[in-house]
């Protein structure tokens, strides 16, 4: 049984990340129309929204686009930073998405980044103390692991409202800006679901492991009734 389980947490992450490879190598070779680059995608729609303020900076790696909201910057690894394709268009315009809700204060994106410090910790914890629990057969240190994990499983949790929206402001945005034509706008939409799909499976995941550890502490609890 648990053999199965844990073939299912390693196998969930993996079928996740091997379709968003998938989609982004594909549409990563299907120029986009607009012959845009995705450093000039991301700076289009920052400056229709008033954001002249924020950088697109080019990073290091593959698939390491994100929006870093200390310094207000976008950054878009090479591919995408240069390349003219669907695929850098949509991840160009959905980190783009994350510098929209910052400038307009999304109430999602504030809890996470409220959340980072205690899910860090969490995180960091969460498993010394569960060991520590199970291997000394003492239910309160498995608790407090597990208070611990909770934490980090709320941050996976709220990551998804924050990374849907998004993506449904980068779809809105390529589309007013005229960036993408209408037959592009599903192979756009498959980037980001696509993408969409390793924050759910990493929640997934998680829950299945924090609902694993409850059930073991109730159990570890009864015993020592």
């Amino acid at each position: 049984m648990f053999l199965v389980y844990f073939a299912i947490i390693i196998l969930i992450p993996l079928w996740a990340q091997m379709k968003v490879k998938s989609a982004y190598r594909k549409y990563s070779q299907i120029p986009a129309s607009s012959g845009l680059t995705g450093a000039q995608v991301a700076r289009k729609i920052l400056d229709n929204n008033g954001l002249y303020h924020v950088k697109v900076e080019e990073t290091h790696g593959i698939l390491s686009d994100h929006y870093d909201p200390r310094t207000k910057t976008v950054r878009l690894s090479s591919n995408n930073y240069h390349g003219t394709s669907v695929a850098g268009a949509a991840v160009a315009a959905h980190e783009v998405g994350h510098a929209l809700q910052d400038a307009q204060d999304y109430a999602f994106l504030r809890f996470r980044h409220a959340l980072v410090p205690v899910a860090n910790l969490g995180s960091n914890l969460s498993w010394i103390l569960i060991l520590i629990g199970i291997l000394a057969g003492i239910s309160g240190f498995l608790l407090l692991g597990i208070v611990c994990m909770a934490a980090a499983v709320l941050f996976q949790i709220v990551t998804l409202p924050v990374e849907f929206n998004a993506s449904s402001r980068a779809m809105d945005e390529i589309v007013a800006a005229g960036i993408i034509r209408n037959d592009e706008e599903r192979e756009t939409r498959k980037v980001l679901d696509a993408a969409a799909l390793t924050y759910v499976a990493a929640a997934l995941v998680a829950v299945m492991e924090l609902v694993r550890l409850i059930l073991m502490y109730t159990g570890m609890a009864s015993e020592e009734e």
